[in-house]
């Protein structure tokens, strides 16, 4: 892999190497009950498009009702850095506020994910 950007945690205990093949597209926010508390602005990648270089100790992971998707954070800053979407465990969604460069005022609108009413969750 040869990555295209580097994420860090707020205080530097966890790195990630990420390769963008298409860069910074498809960015996106979410509404389910954790994403509208975390706020993040989200890219995606392939599995084998995200290192962690530094820190793999330090981070932890929190998941909740289907316990699908795995979200990874620092537990030394608490920072949200990436995690594994139950809608596609193939891909990682990293946090675009940790990739260093990306300066966050400049981006374009961003779309949102109905997270609420997510179609994992719907009944027959």
């Amino acid at each position: 892999m040869t990555p295209t950007h580097k994420a860090t945690c707020h205080c530097g205990a966890v790195e990630l190497a990420i390769n963008l093949p298409e860069g910074l597209t498809g960015l996106k926010r979410c509404n389910c009950s954790i994403c509208r508390r975390k706020g993040a602005i989200m890219v995606y990648t392939a599995k084998e498009n995200l290192e962690v270089i530094k820190g793999g100790d330090k981070l932890s992971t929190y998941s909740f009702h289907t316990h699908a998707a795995q979200h990874y954070f620092c537990s030394v800053c608490g920072i949200y850095t990436h995690h594994i979407p139950r809608v596609n465990p193939d891909i990682f969604g990293v946090n675009v506020g940790c990739i260093e460069g990306v300066d966050m005022d400049n981006l374009d609108e961003i779309p949102v994910n109905d997270g609420i009413n997510h179609p994992m969750d719907q009944k027959s």
